[in-house]
């Protein structure tokens, strides 16, 4: 993605946040 581990990272959490808000919209 960018310069390593870093920026994995930060896109790993931003997929999840986003994944859950999903979720969250989905069973409401």
């Amino acid at each position: 993605m960018g310069f390593g581990c870093g920026e994995d990272v930060i896109g790993i959490v931003l997929v999840l946040f986003i994944l859950l808000v999903i979720i969250s919209c989905a069973c409401n």
